[in-house]
């Protein structure tokens, strides 16, 4: 393994972090497979919505894996990158792509995956953010 990042954010501020980041991501695919579902006038924006949806698959994806394989407070750049990384870029993004859906059209699924955006992106970036490279 290459140098490995690791955090020291302790068990209760991590599942402060990540039950509303959790929340966020579902709340955000619920909503686009609905808007989907709904079609409108939206559907442009929800075939947009899809690239943030798939980099949150990925970072979950990932962090799934690296639960597998233990490695939940120390991992490599790549596995961090495609983690949190994928998933705080995801969440940014579902946030942008949400607050134009709102904007064309208001409604509480635009609303919601909006919201579910800007939770992933917060709650994932805090998680992010707190790994550091270890020496």
């Amino acid at each position: 393994m290459k140098i490995p990042y690791e955090t020291k954010i302790s068990n209760k501020r991590w599942y402060v972090y990540d039950v509303p980041g959790n929340i966020g991501w579902i709340a955000y695919i619920v909503c686009l497979i609905l808007g989907f579902i709904k079609h409108g006038e939206n559907a442009a924006i929800n075939i947009v919505a899809i690239v943030p949806a798939v980099c949150m698959l990925i970072g979950i994806a990932e962090l799934i894996s690296e639960r597998i394989a233990k490695l939940d407070r120390i991992l490599p750049k790549a596995r961090l990158y495609r983690g949190f990384g994928a998933l705080t870029l995801g969440g940014l993004l579902g946030f942008i792509v949400g607050l134009v859906a709102v904007c064309r059209h208001f409604n509480a699924i635009n609303l919601i995956m909006t919201i579910g955006g800007a939770l992933c992106f917060v709650f994932g970036g805090l998680l992010f953010i707190g790994y550091k490279r270890k020496k």
